[in-house]
């Protein structure tokens, strides 16, 4: 098979990816977009069309795109992502700040776009804060939104009593960035896993290499914690490719191994089946084709 830029190898998953397999988090760079932030880890040969390559090799037929850091606010990147994939196969997730007005969420959320990510683990390229959290959530959730949190556990731990609050779900990216070795054992596990008991947040089952000290190709130790969401919350969770990688700069990680790591993570058919399908259509509003 044809390489895809900014995946490693050209191999296809040994599994084979059910109908209408969605996967819930990568990110869409277009050099036609005028970047905010281009420092803030851009990534080249990223656009759709480089996108559409990796779904062809990998098999999954839906996509959630996330807004970019590199972007800031202007969320049109995204939005001509989800319009070019049609609204079937799409899902878009925004950045905005409170001052955003109601008419721009409506106009998002005719456009597909179904959550607000705050990127907030590195303060230094950081575009959104813990003090956005409350005066937007209420919005969010009378729209049937989710914020998205990406924040390493120390941050979550620190924060706790903001997301507890939020009347929103919420959904957890990259397993929650639970760090090795303490792994499950950290005490930010405890606090998404009572979110997830009470039905009000997700995870996302991505960003292996993210928070592993052991590495590719299995990242056994956070293989782990997949595995143990997997076993506690399989009602709760979706899978993502994090597709081009924007923190891995020097080396790419192999997207196929990536999505046979499912297969280890949740070993029955129906499991699988439930995170790449049937989750994806209740968390973003997908319709259930005949």
């Amino acid at each position: 098979m044809t390489a895809v830029p900014n995946s490693a190898g050209t191999s296809v998953p040994r599994f084979k990816a059910p109908a209408d397999a969605a996967d819930c988090h990568l990110h869409i760079y277009d050099a036609r977009f005028k970047m905010a932030w281009p420092k803030l880890r851009a990534v080249e040969n990223a656009s759709l069309a480089e996108y559409r390559l990796l779904q062809k090799r990998i098999g999954t037929r839906r996509a959630v795109i996330v807004q970019p850091a590199a972007y800031g606010t202007d969320n049109r990147v995204t939005a001509d992502a989800v319009a070019s994939l049609g609204l079937d196969a799409a899902r878009g997730i925004a950045v905005v700040h409170p001052g955003v007005s109601d008419a721009e969420l409506d106009t998002l959320h005719a456009g597909g776009f179904r959550g607000v990510r705050f990127s907030m683990h590195d303060p230094r390229t950081a575009i959104t804060s813990p003090d956005m959290l409350a005066p937007l959530a209420p919005r969010l959730a009378d729209r049937g939104w989710h914020v998205q949190l990406h924040v390493r556990a120390d941050q979550l731990v620190e924060w706790a009593d903001i997301v507890e609050a939020l009347p929103c779900e919420v959904v957890f990216d990259h397993m929650g960035r639970l760090p090795q070795p303490e792994g499950v054992r950290h005490p930010a596990f405890g606090i998404i896993a009572r979110r997830l008991e009470a039905g009000r947040a997700w995870v996302k089952l991505s960003g292996a290499y993210l928070d592993t000290r052991i590495g590719s190709p299995r990242y056994p130790d956070a293989s782990q914690v997949a595995r143990e969401w997997a076993r506690r919350f399989p009602e709760r969770l979706v899978w993502g490719s994090d597709w081009p990688h924007p923190t891995e700069r020097d080396t790419k990680p192999d997207d196929a191994l990536l999505f046979d790591l499912l297969h280890e993570w949740a070993r029955d058919e129906a499991t699988r089946r439930r995170i790449l399908v049937e989750n994806p259509q209740t968390l973003y509003d997908f319709r259930h084709r005949p």
